[in-house]
């Protein structure tokens, strides 16, 4: 079953078209993932599916009901939605448990359902705590709570993680995956961190100029993207004009199996990579290239390398030492995607 569906959503403000026809599923019981650049039409889509804006065409379902099309508009505190906004947004002047049951109709507002819901997050230790008592991390424990409250159909999360460093948010992003999995609602997160997407989300949109541009499950989508546009979305990417013969693609490189292609590849592609396919080749294995540069990073170093006119990123392990010449071996990897070249392919 189906928990979310949007069909055709158009959606402008003051005249400029912000949703151009999203279509969009979240099936029941998964985490979904809107990825895609600032301004792209992410928080608008979440916002028409709370129910916070409406709709200038096309229609949303929740659960097989309509919750809006044409002159249809059901307000949000019918949807049966668990909403997440930025940064928690928690009232400053209640108690935790004050902030968890402000949602809850007033036979619902119990100690004990309160207690659970605090208890399912991980944070019942705090209920009498005011949110400025708490990390930032904890805030956002609290504002899922009252999300999860009054036991939305889908809890919807507009980018909740952005106000925390970096470590932390991987660590309480990873936590709330895991509460909302444990209680068994649907789930739509807005992110532009690909990252945080693919290690969240049973499904991947790929959002740009208010479109989906895909939708797949994360390893697909990073491993066969299906635009040019989408491989930048969902992550570093590296472009070479290629030959096409038979199931290979033809490089400057070397020779690369073909994983997918696009309309409009006829002979000549420019086909996509991802940085971790280009590795250090044994010995008289891969192509000759020059070291120009090195950057260490801790658990590997990048070095960037020349062949011929090309300027590569090669991911080098932590011990490497190169030769007193600079020079490497370079290969590929796996299997890459092609897309029509954006001008006539270089000779190769």
């Amino acid at each position: 079953m189906t928990s979310v569906r949007v069909r055709e959503a158009k959606k402008a403000f003051n005249g400029q078209p912000v949703l151009r026809g999203v279509d969009f599923a979240v099936r029941e019981g998964a985490i979904a993932a809107l990825l895609g650049p600032s301004g792209c039409g992410k928080t608008t889509l979440l916002r028409l599916i709370a129910g916070f804006e409406r709709l200038d065409g096309g229609a949303i379902e929740i659960h097989g009901r309509e919750v809006a099309r044409d002159a249809l508009h059901v307000p949000p505190e019918r949807r049966r939605i668990g909403y997440v906004p930025q940064e928690g947004a928690l009232f400053p002047h209640l108690t935790v448990a004050g902030n968890v049951g402000f949602g809850l109709a007033r036979r619902d507002r119990t100690k004990e359902r309160i207690g659970d819901v605090l208890a399912l997050v991980g944070v019942a230790e705090l209920a009498g705590r005011y949110p400025h008592e708490l990390s930032g991390g904890q805030q956002q424990r609290v504002a899922l709570a009252r999300a999860l409250a009054p036991r939305p159909e889908i809890v919807l999360l507009d980018e909740p993680f952005n106000g925390l460093d970096l470590d932390l948010r991987r660590a309480v992003s990873a936590e709330v995956v895991a509460t909302l999995r444990r209680s068994g609602a649907s789930a739509v997160l807005v992110t532009h961190d690909p990252e945080e997407a693919f290690a969240s989300a049973d499904t991947v949109a790929v959002m740009d100029h208010g479109a989906i541009a895909q939708q797949d499950d994360p390893r697909s989508v990073y491993l066969r993207p299906a635009s040019a546009d989408v491989a930048r979305i969902t992550g570093a990417a590296v472009f070479l004009d290629a030959k096409i013969n038979g199931a290979m693609a033809e490089t400057a490189l070397g020779s690369m199996p073909l994983g997918a292609v696009s309309a409009g590849v006829n002979g000549v592609a420019r086909i996509c990579v991802r940085p971790e396919q280009i590795v250090l080749g044994e010995p008289g294995c891969g192509r000759p290239a020059k070291i120009l540069s090195r950057s260490f990073r801790g658990d590997h170093t990048v070095l960037t390398v020349a062949i011929g006119e090309f300027r590569l990123p090669v991911r080098a392990p932590t011990s490497f030492v190169a030769d007193d010449a600079g020079e490497v071996q370079v290969t590929l990897e796996g299997s890459c995607v092609a897309f029509a070249p954006l001008r006539p392919s270089k000779p190769l």
